[in-house]
């Protein structure tokens, strides 16, 4: 167990604060779990803690007690930050419209040595890695310890744009260790900096913190393919959160939506748009900080981004302190995707429809590929089910986004017992088009929610509503039961007799795709041709000689 020692220069900071203020603070006594000051022109001044946010004083706030913390300070940067030297602390300006300070954010920066024990084993790796954490959790700390530790062994260079990794000055904090330290002029700059370490100074670790901006997530990338191990830090919470930002995505590899052929969509058993990651990442391990004594790990971030997409999120690593100081490692299933979430996006995954999908229920797709099924009942049959409907019994159905009168009329057409209802309360099941399914629709979760089955069809056509009637009422084309089976039978057999007593052709009544391929395998049996011909719902079948 490595002993931690802890660095923060408290009381210079707290000498930079209005006399009153700083001696509230001290009588918090509660200095180790200090994050913030904070000092709003018009408020009262408060303290944050890692847990809690404590009120210093009755008074509020003047414009005196922000001048004489300014004073004191260097010149503010670009990005609105400024620092006192030799120190890690941190001090952040708010402005009113014309440029004058009217708020202040004083971080509390500390030097936690032996604070990145949890996870030295990756570090040392040589793999490239990256910190992800919401603010004040403690991703600076642990990424300047890395510096640190690394920099006694190997050339480490820091890319320090708020001076906030190795403080203010010219002359780095002794937190660095031997790591040397390059300051960025301006945030807009950072990326170039990045790169201009790379060319200039030889390193074989780069150390840099809040990749926010596209161009620095490019800048990583290139460092990354010129063998050199970058570690760095990003906000955020989870992968999926890195995923679904636009501007960091590129960092874990990204996705994009790709069409497949006919024959890999079958082969998938999936739609034919999927998403799927679009290059390799820039980062082989990503780390989430979970809190200042727990994080979350994915060893390799490829093959989780590749899991997350398909809907079956790996397993994450899970280490934290115990209450000895030793360390914990379990592995974590993942939690089930929430509304929304990239992982319950069904329209767009890669993984196969005959598979249990994150909680979901299941999915198949029925043989013609004219929709796709979503049961979501999760298991459990109940009397309102389809599957529990008795023989001619009405099933009412929700259409949502489909059209009622064509819905009506495939029902009339194949004579099932189906009731078109006009509130989602009262129905058994719901039909959709795919673009709707697609955005996730809040008629269509609150269907899901409620364990109602969803069939998603691929167009808003009578014959693709025929064959979704068909299926759920079992109308098999060899099934004697069907009530419309023996009439199409005797009309089909009296088409041919005709047809081969001289008749030139004999054109049948219009009919639904089940149907029609009755007529077409009768004709066939009796070496007779068959054509369908015309437009849905008139199409019908035509019986000729050769």
């Amino acid at each position: 167990m490595t002993q931690k020692h802890i660095t923060d220069n408290l009381d210079i900071l707290m000498g930079v604060l209005p006399p009153e203020i700083a001696n509230a603070v001290k009588r918090v006594d509660n200095s180790d779990n200090l994050i913030e000051i904070i000092l709003d022109q018009g408020r009262v001044p408060t303290a944050r803690f890692f847990n809690s946010e404590v009120k210093l004083l009755d008074r509020e706030v003047t414009v005196q007690d922000i001048s004489a913390v300014v004073k004191q300070l260097g010149d503010f940067d670009a990005d609105n930050r400024a620092g006192l030297e030799r120190t890690l602390h941190r001090i952040s300006a708010i402005r009113n419209r014309h440029n004058h300070i009217v708020g202040l954010t004083c971080r509390v920066g500390r030097a936690v040595y032996g604070t990145i024990d949890i996870i030295q084993d990756l570090i040392e790796s040589g793999k490239s890695l990256l910190l992800l954490g919401k603010p004040g959790v403690g991703k600076t700390t642990m990424l300047r310890e890395a510096a640190r530790m690394l920099a006694e062994s190997r050339r480490v260079v820091i890319v320090d744009t708020s001076n906030e990794i190795g403080g203010d000055g010219d002359v780095p904090h002794p937190a660095v260790g031997q790591a040397r330290r390059m300051q960025v002029p301006k945030p807009s700059l950072q990326h170039e900096v990045m790169i201009e370490a790379v060319e200039n100074h030889n390193p074989e670790v780069i150390v840099i913190d809040e990749i926010g901006r596209e161009l620095e997530a490019q800048a990583a990338r290139t460092i990354a393919e010129r063998g050199v191990q970058l570690i760095g830090t990003a906000h955020g919470r989870t992968l999926e959160n890195l995923l679904l930002n636009p501007t960091l995505s590129d960092l874990v590899g990204g996705i994009e939506s790709v069409t497949l052929s006919d024959e890999e969509a079958r082969r998938r058993g999936t739609q034919k748009t999927v998403l799927e990651r679009r290059s390799p990442p820039t980062f082989d391990i990503l780390i989430e900080l979970v809190d200042r004594d727990r994080v979350a790990i994915h060893p390799d971030v490829a093959a989780a981004v590749d899991a997350l997409v398909r809907g079956y999120p790996e397993p994450v690593q899970v280490r934290y302190h115990r209450e000895d100081g030793s360390i914990a490692t379990e592995m974590q299933a993942p939690p089930p995707p929430a509304a929304g979430s990239l992982s319950s996006r069904p329209g767009k995954r890669g993984g196969d429809f005959g598979q249990p999908m994150s909680g979901q229920g299941y999915r198949r797709q029925d043989t013609s590929g004219a929709y796709i099924s979503v049961d979501n009942r999760r298991g459990q049959d109940t009397e309102g089910s389809i599957e529990k409907i008795k023989p001619n019994q009405p099933i009412r159905i929700y259409p949502y986004g489909v059209a009622r009168n064509r819905l009506t009329q495939a029902a009339k057409r194949l004579s099932v017992p189906v009731v078109v209802v006009r509130d989602i309360a009262d129905a058994q099941a719901l039909i959709t088009l795919r673009a709707y399914y697609r955005n996730r629709q809040a008629t269509i979760l609150n269907a899901e929610d409620r364990g109602m089955p969803v069939y998603v069809l691929r167009s808003n056509t009578v014959a693709q509503m025929e064959q979704f009637l068909a299926d759920i009422f079992n109308l098999d084309d060899n099934d004697e039961s069907n009530p419309m089976m023996d009439a199409t039978v005797q009309q089909t057999q009296a088409a041919i007799e005709a047809v081969l007593n001289g008749e030139r052709f004999v054109d049948l009544p219009p009919a639904a795709p089940t149907i029609r391929r009755v007529q077409h395998e009768l004709a066939k049996q009796n070496q007779l041709v068959s054509q369908s011909y015309g437009k849905e719902p008139h199409r019908r079948v035509r019986i000729f000689r050769e």
